[in-house]
C-alpha cells in the first residue's frame, strides 16, 4: 500500500480547515478587543454613577414650587410641628378656620395638591405626613456615605470607550 497519496489527501484537508481555522480566530481576537472594550466601557458607567450617587446628597435639595395661595406655607409649617399623620380636619382647625364641609374639603383638595408636588404623601386614606418623615420610616436605616472625606473634585479620565471626561466639582 503507497502511503503518500493519502498523505497528500490529508495534506489538502489539513489546508482546507487551516484557512477557516486561522479566520475563526482572528474574528475571535476582534470579538476579545471589543469585548474588553465594552467592559471597560461599563466599568467607567458604574464608576460614573457610585460617584454621582455618592456626591448627590452634598447638593440642598431644591423645594418644589409651592402654589399661590397663602395656605400652603401655613400647612407646611403645621407639618413641620406635627409629630404624626393629619387630617384634613385636623388641619383646618391648626389653620383655624372653621369646620365647615367646604372648609375641610378645600383643605383636603390643597393636601392632595401637596402629594402630587411629593412634598407630603398619603399615609392611609385621609391622612397625610411629610415626604421626608414617610421617607425616614421606610428607610428605617441611617445613610452612610460611599465617600468618608470631602471631595472637591472627581474626574474620571476619557478614553476611546467613554464619550468625554467627567468633572464634577463642589
Amino acid at each position: 500500500m503507497k502511503i503518500q497519496p493519502l498523505l497528500d489527501a490529508l495534506g489538502v484537508q489539513e489546508d482546507a480547515v487551516r484557512a477557516p481555522a486561522d479566520d475563526l480566530r482572528t474574528q475571535i481576537e476582534r470579538l476579545h478587543c471589543r469585548l474588553q472594550e465594552a467592559e471597560t466601557h461599563l466599568e467607567h458607567l458604574a464608576i460614573t454613577r457610585k460617584t454621582v450617587t455618592a456626591l448627590a446628597d452634598r447638593f440642598p435639595a431644591v423645594p418644589p414650587d409651592l402654589p399661590e395661595h397663602p395656605d400652603y406655607p401655613r400647612i407646611l409649617g403645621v407639618f413641620n410641628d406635627a409629630t404624626g399623620p393629619l387630617r384634613a380636619r385636623d388641619m383646618c382647625e391648626a389653620l383655624n378656620h372653621e369646620l365647615l364641609s367646604k372648609n375641610i374639603e378645600g383643605t383636603r383638595a390643597k393636601l392632595k395638591r401637596l402629594v402630587k408636588l411629593d412634598i407630603l404623601t398619603g399615609v392611609d386614606v385621609g391622612s397625610f405626613t411629610k415626604e421626608a418623615v414617610a421617607a425616614k420610616n421606610r428607610d428605617e436605616q441611617p445613610h452612610t456615605s460611599l465617600i468618608s472625606e470631602p471631595i472637591s473634585a472627581v474626574s474620571v479620565p476619557a478614553d476611546r470607550t467613554t464619550p468625554a471626561s467627567i468633572l464634577v466639582i463642589l
